[in-house]
């Protein structure tokens, strides 16, 4: 069988990162062909209390 273009990514917190505490990390999919750069999302990262930008890491 093939392999669809659906990838599994994780989004990890830049804010928390720049400030030293504890980075928020979400998992999910994307569709390589229709989105072949790095996604960037607003999601809440619980540990600061706020929606923060998410980045796509490795």
């Amino acid at each position: 069988m093939a392999k669809g273009p659906r990838v599994i990514i994780t989004l990890e917190c830049t804010e928390a990162r720049k400030l030293g505490k504890s980075p928020s990390r979400y998992s999910t999919t994307k569709n390589k062909k229709n989105t072949p750069d790095r996604l960037e999302k607003m999601k809440y990262n619980p540990f600061m209390r706020k929606h923060t930008l998410h980045k796509e890491i490795k």
